[in-house]
């Protein structure tokens, strides 16, 4: 199977925004891109039927043919803003606030990879005025584990930057000011394991518990559809032949506690 265009076409505009040049190595399905300066591989999975690779001691992230059709900007811009490039703007540079549910909902269609949501409360930076950072919070929820009633945790739903721009520090900013808000006794969060095996929010508190199983998906162009046990895949697999069946990684749980 040769290189669908928009792949090619992606690979050409990620070479220019990193500045940089890839060795490619191409398995049934996927093409693995091997940069030097950043060190990195990026493996992009375009037949169906291939399980994530395995690069090594590489930093790598994966990526579907679907999410290029879809977002080749939005995964543009957040690999280049993992890698280091972008304009650098420093949490106290930024001024925090509480956000409403429309701005929220705005920022993160045009700036995240996944489904945009409200959740229970949201926080903004802004720098000069312009918003540049989002965090998304779900409301309070009693954990039975804990022996406190009063204990209460809460999730980070969703987290990202404005396209072109890393704020350093800007999380844990965002954090500081729900903590003092809402006095939470922990905060969990789900990190994306085709996007980081080891997660840099360890070097905020958060510590690891435990990991979600894969999902898995059956591809039809720019869609995706959620398969839950063997029946869906046999019905989606009838509904549209032309598709194709892919697995992510999973997920990291991560835990603050306070």
């Amino acid at each position: 199977m040769g290189l669908p265009l928009a792949i090619a076409d992606f690979i050409l505009e990620l070479e220019k925004g990193l500045d940089t040049s890839f060795s490619n190595r191409y398995l049934n399905g996927v093409v693995i891109l091997y940069a030097k300066m950043p060190c990195f591989a990026l493996a992009i999975y375009f037949g169906g039927g291939t399980e994530r690779v395995d690069a090594g001691d590489i930093r790598t992230f994966h990526v579907d043919y679907d999410q290029i059709l879809k977002d080749s900007h939005k995964i543009l811009n957040r690999l280049c803003s993992l890698l280091g490039k972008g304009q650098v703007i420093y949490g106290r540079q930024t001024v925090v606030a509480r956000i409403d549910k429309h701005m929220a909902l705005a920022f993160l269609k045009e700036n995240h990879l996944q489904i945009a949501i409200p959740g229970k409360y949201r926080y903004g930076l802004f720098h000069n005025g312009e918003l540049v950072s989002v965090a998304i919070f779900s409301g309070g929820r009693r954990m039975r584990k804990q022996d406190l009633n009063s204990y209460r945790s809460f999730e980070l739903l969703r987290f990202c930057h404005k396209a072109g721009y890393r704020v350093v520090g800007g999380l844990s900013k965002l954090l500081k000011a729900f903590v003092q808000d809402f006095h939470p006794n922990d905060i969990m969060t789900y990190v994306d394991r085709d996007w980081a095996a080891v997660s840099n929010l360890r070097t905020l508190g958060f510590h690891e518990e435990g990991h979600t199983p894969p999902q898995a998906f059956w591809i039809v162009g720019e869609e995706r559809y959620y398969i839950k046990d063997p029946e869906r895949l046999s019905e989606l697999k009838q509904t549209y032949p032309m598709g194709y069946f892919s697995q992510n990684n999973g997920s990291t749980k991560l835990v603050l506690q306070l």
